[in-house]
């Protein structure tokens, strides 16, 4: 029997690249991700329209404080490199670029 998973949110939407005069769209993107904000549920608790990047960053550093197990911390993660990095790599963007914002401290 499969568990559903504890932590969701959906998938990004098209990055709305406004052209012109801005960062090119790959890193225009990268940054639209990492404050992009949606309704993430975690382990039955809605945090709604809250930034998704930073509050994974929080459930990897401490799980315990939220409710959840490391594994299902690193799993939300590896969900946000599939779906987030589709909607970057859609603009020229790298997953690793993702990948390494998770790294730093």
């Amino acid at each position: 029997m499969t568990q559903a998973a504890s932590i969701t949110f959906p998938a990004p939407k098209r990055i709305p690249y406004p052209g012109g005069c801005v960062l090119e769209p790959g890193p225009y993107a990268l940054d639209y991700l990492l404050k992009w904000r949606a309704d993430v549920s975690v382990g039955g608790t809605v945090h709604a329209d809250t930034p998704v990047f930073p509050l994974l960053r929080s459930l990897l550093a401490d799980p315990q404080a939220h409710g959840v197990t490391q594994a299902e911390a690193e799993a939300a993660r590896e969900r946000f490199l599939e779906v987030a990095g589709q909607a970057l790599t859609a603009e020229g963007g790298q997953v690793a670029w993702l990948v390494r914002e998770f790294g730093r401290a």
